[in-house]
C-alpha cells in the first residue's frame, strides 16, 4: 500500500510516499526556520501564508521523487491535529481537495500518532513498547499496547520539554530553534548549576514539570544581569540540558519498572538529543532493555511519519475521513 501524506501543523511544509508503513519512497520538506528565526519563534500567521505557497510543489516533488503518479497511490493521508489552526488548515484542505479530485480515501491522523510512528521507519519495532513522546507541544508517557491503542500513563503538568528548550535558548540569546542551539553551546559548559528536578518514585501519576525549570534559568540569567556579572551561557545551557534530560529519563525508568517493559521508544524532536540519546543508550545496556528512537531526520516534524501512522491506521478498518474533516488545534494523547 502506497499512501501520500501531508504535514502542515507548524512551520515545516512536507510531503512523503510511504509504503506498507514501513519504507520511505520520498520525504520532502519544506521549512520555514530561516523566516521565523528573526522573530525568535513561530509566527502563527506568517507560517500559515508560507505553508500555501509552498505545498503544492511539495506534494508535486514527493510524488517525483518517488516516480509516483495518482493511479499508483493507495490513499492520502494528512495531519489533521494538534498544532497551529491556521496551518493546519492549509494541509488539510489541500489533502481533501487531492482525495477528491483523485477518488482516493482520505485518512485522518494525529500529529502524536505520526511521532510514534517515526519509530517504525525501517525500524523491527513493535507493539507493546513504552513510548516517551518529548517534543514542542507534548510531554508524555504512553503505554503502545498495539498500533491503534495506546493509553497515556504520564504527561507534563505545565510546559512541554521542547518548549522549554526553546524558551531557554531565548533567554541565552540563541537564535531558534533553540534545541540544537543549546545541545551545541552545551558541549562547551559544565553542569555546574543544581537546577529543579522532580522526583517521580512517589508520583503516582507521572507527572513531568518543565515550567519551573524554565523559571529557575530566567531569574539566574537576570539576577547575573542586574549585578552587572558576565553570563557562563555555556555553563547554564550544560546544566539545563542536563536536567532537562534527567526529567525525561527518570519518569521512563520509573514507568518501565512498573509496566516491566522492555522495549522503550523515544519520539518527538526532543528524540534527536545527544545527550538524551546517550543517557537512554547507557540505560539499555545497563538493563538489557531495547531502546529505539527515529532516525534523525524524522525526529522533527516530517510527513514520512504521518504515512507511516496511516497505514497502520488503515489496517485497523478506520472509516476514511468524509468532506468534513477539519483541523483541530489539540487532540488528545
Amino acid at each position: 500500500m502506497k499512501i501520500l501524506a501531508i504535514e502542515s501543523s507548524c512551520d515545516e511544509t512536507a510531503a512523503a510516499v510511504v509504503e506498507d508503513g514501513r519504507r520511505v519512497l520520498s520525504n520532502v520538506v519544506a521549512s520555514q526556520i530561516e523566516i521565523h528565526r528573526r522573530f525568535g519563534g513561530v509566527v502563527p500567521e506568517i507560517a500559515s501564508r508560507n505553508h500555501t505557497l509552498a505545498i503544492d510543489n511539495v506534494v508535486a516533488e514527493a510524488l517525483e521523487q518517488a516516480d509516483a503518479g495518482k493511479d499508483d497511490i493507495d490513499a492520502v493521508a494528512v495531519t489533521y491535529g494538534a498544532g497551529l489552526l491556521g496551518a493546519l488548515l492549509v494541509g488539510v484542505n489541500y489533502a481533501k481537495g487531492l482525495a477528491y479530485a483523485w477518488k482516493k480515501p482520505l485518512y485522518a491522523v494525529s500529529h502524536v500518532k505520526g511521532h510514534l510512528a517515526a519509530n517504525y521507519i525501517d525500524s523491527t519495532l513493535e507493539p507493546p513498547y513504552l513510548c516517551l513522546l518529548a517534543s514542542g507541544g507534548h510531554t508524555a508517557l504512553l503505554s503502545v499496547k498495539d498500533y491503534e491503542a495506546t493509553e497515556l500513563i504520564g504527561q507534563s503538568r505545565d510546559d512541554a520539554a521542547g518548549e522549554a528548550f526553546d524558551k531557554v535558548a531565548r533567554v541565552l540569546g540563541l537564535p531558534y530553534p533553540g534545541g540544537p542551539e543549546i545541545q551545541r553551546l552545551a558541549k562547551q559548559g559544565r553542569p555546574v548549576y543544581k537546577m529543579p528536578l522532580p522526583s517521580f518514585k512517589n508520583d503516582t501519576e507521572l507527572r513531568f514539570s518543565y515550567s519551573g525549570l524554565k523559571t529557575f534559568v530566567i531569574n539566574l540569567v537576570h539576577g547575573m544581569e542586574q549585578r552587572g556579572e558576565e553570563i557562563p551561557r555555556a555553563d547554564i545551557a550544560c546544566s539545563f540540558q542536563e536536567c532537562a534530560v534527567e526529567q525525561l529519563f527518570r519518569a521512563a525508568e520509573c514507568a518501565a519498572e512498573r509496566t516491566g517493559a522492555e522495549k522503550v521508544a523515544v519520539a518527538g524532536g526532543v528524540s534527536a538529543n545527544e545527550r538524551l540519546r546517550a543517557r537512554f543508550g547507557e540505560w539499555g545496556e545497563r538493563t538489557g532493555r531495547e531502546i529505539f528512537y527515529p532516525q534523525l531526520k524524522y525526529c522533527t516534524d516530517n510527513a514520512a511519519m504521518i504515512g507511516a501512522a496511516a497505514y497502520y491506521l488503515v489496517r485497523s478498518g478506520a472509516k476514511p475521513a468524509g468532506a468534513d474533516l477539519d483541523a483541530r488545534a489539540t487532540v488528545p494523547l
